[in-house]
């Protein structure tokens, strides 16, 4: 059996009370009972309950954090940015996967709920919006996407410039049929990188055309099934050139051109959102837009401590959003358009 603070106390002879005092504010506890209690609770190998602390104070050192997808290596690079700052301030991280899915979302912050968290940080999904009203009074900072609250406070990546700078770089080298395989609508950083696609296309002079876009919906095999249809065309109807909206659907992406038989960059030039050891790896390596994943999460950790060691309330946390820049990375994987 495990053993109690009762245990302790009766060892130390002082009321549990005192035990407990003793252990969590020893200042207010005279040396030697102090002294005696802390002995007994080392030779009984007393470990406390910080959850039934947390219960009781209404309140304890954990934060909640929700991702969209583990398995993506840029979500669990935030994962680690989050975890590694609340380490840092002595936090415990209740950490939870959605797969993009609201359902689990939902099931997530209603467990969250019951652990008493002092705050949350959530890559939202879709329905985050109508979800985090689960979750109202709870000090919350939105990462790498935005729910669309209007009082949410956002820590994210500048999405509209680093697509831009992407498909200019494209539209430099001579490209004018340049697809794009983006996420889903009723996510921002969807909607964010075709806004910068566009954007670079109108500033290049180049009508955007609807059948050169499609969704992958964030997925590997989304993005397989994207560019098949994309580039499953004769040469002089095809993309000579594919902007892709995150690494999962980039991977998707080159196995469609693996199967389609298409050299890279020769028959085709690829460029992709979202940095990862593969792409380094990749024959050719893979240009990249390159987000600073690990960093923006940390600043998301910090910023949500801070306030709330500074007894900064939901109500009294003025929404404000963060954006980080984006880094453009050219590598291998691009070229100028093959002769017609």
């Amino acid at each position: 059996m495990m053993t109690s603070l009762k245990d302790v106390a009766k060892l130390a002879r002082v009321s549990p009370a005192t035990a407990s005092r003793a252990l969590s504010k020893p200042e207010t506890v005279a040396f030697i009972t102090r002294e005696r209690v802390t002995n007994a609770a080392k030779q009984l190998s007393y470990q406390p309950n910080v959850l039934a602390r947390g219960l009781r104070q209404r309140g304890s050192r954990t934060l909640g954090a929700i991702i969209s997808d583990i398995l993506n290596p840029g979500q669990a690079t935030l994962a680690k940015g989050i975890q590694d700052a609340a380490a840092k301030r002595d936090y415990t991280v209740f950490m939870f996967n959605t797969d993009e899915d609201t359902e689990k979302e939902r099931r997530a912050l209603e467990s969250l709920r019951g652990h008493l968290p002092q705050g949350l940080i959530i890559v939202p999904s879709p329905g985050a919006r109508e979800n985090l009203k689960l979750v109202s009074n709870l000090p919350t900072v939105e990462l790498d996407r935005s729910s669309g609250l209007r009082d949410a406070h956002t820590i994210m990546v500048d999405n509209v410039g680093g697509a831009r700078e992407a498909v200019q770089h494209l539209t430099a080298l001579g490209h004018k049929r340049i697809g794009m395989i983006f996420g889903s609508m009723d996510v921002s950083t969807a909607v964010e990188r075709l806004q910068g696609y566009r954007e670079a296309l109108e500033g290049a002079g180049i009508a955007y055309r609807e059948d050169l876009v499609l969704s992958g919906n964030h997925r590997e095999e989304g993005g397989r099934v994207a560019a098949h249809t994309l580039l499953n065309r004769p040469a002089h109807q095809r993309p000579t050139a594919l902007f892709v909206g995150n690494n999962e659907m980039t991977i998707g992406a080159l196995l469609a051109m693996r199967e389609l038989e298409l050299r890279i960059p020769s028959d085709l030039s690829i460029v992709g959102f979202d940095d990862s050891r593969w792409a380094k790896l990749m024959q050719p390596a893979i240009t990249v837009v390159a987000q600073p994943a690990y960093e923006l999460a940390y600043l998301a950790c910090e910023t949500l401590l801070n306030r709330l060691e500074n007894g900064v309330s939901h109500q009294t946390m003025r929404p404000a959003s963060i954006r980080l820049s984006t880094t453009f990375i050219k590598r291998d994987s691009t070229a100028p358009p093959p002769p017609t």
